[in-house]
């Protein structure tokens, strides 16, 4: 297909448009485990203060553990609002180029890994 043809074609254009929405519904979900997670911590206190009857005091873990998913969904939606401009943008002009490697879904690939490999860790050693 020409270059012309790229600029020609709906269903590139819908294509972008899919990718777009997934990165979108990456970074909700992100943000919505992340929500998850910090009011569980604030469930679990709420439960140990009752079978106690004495007040517990929170270490902020949970809230720190729950604000960064919450930020990255962030950092995804934002990412993923500027690879879609700049991809309509290159389908416009006709300087988009097929086979390109997604540089954002490696990089967040990558800091999910490192997340996961240190709750691992995290569980195995230190809890």
């Amino acid at each position: 297909m020409t270059e012309q043809g790229y600029q020609e074609d709906p269903r590139t254009y819908f294509a972008a448009e899919r990718t777009f929405l997934a990165w979108i519904r990456t970074g909700l979900g992100l943000m919505g485990v992340g929500f998850a997670v910090a009011r569980f911590g604030l469930f679990l206190r709420e439960m140990r203060s009752s079978e106690t009857h004495a007040p517990v005091h929170a270490t902020g873990l949970s809230v720190a553990s729950g604000v960064a998913p919450v930020a990255l969904g962030v950092i995804v939606n934002i990412g993923a609002v500027t690879h879609h401009l700049r991809t309509l943008r290159e389908l416009r002009t006709g300087t988009w180029q097929a086979g390109r490697v997604s540089t954002n879904a490696v990089i967040l690939a990558l800091v999910l890994a490192a997340v996961g490999v240190g709750m691992g860790v995290w569980l195995l050693f230190l809890h």
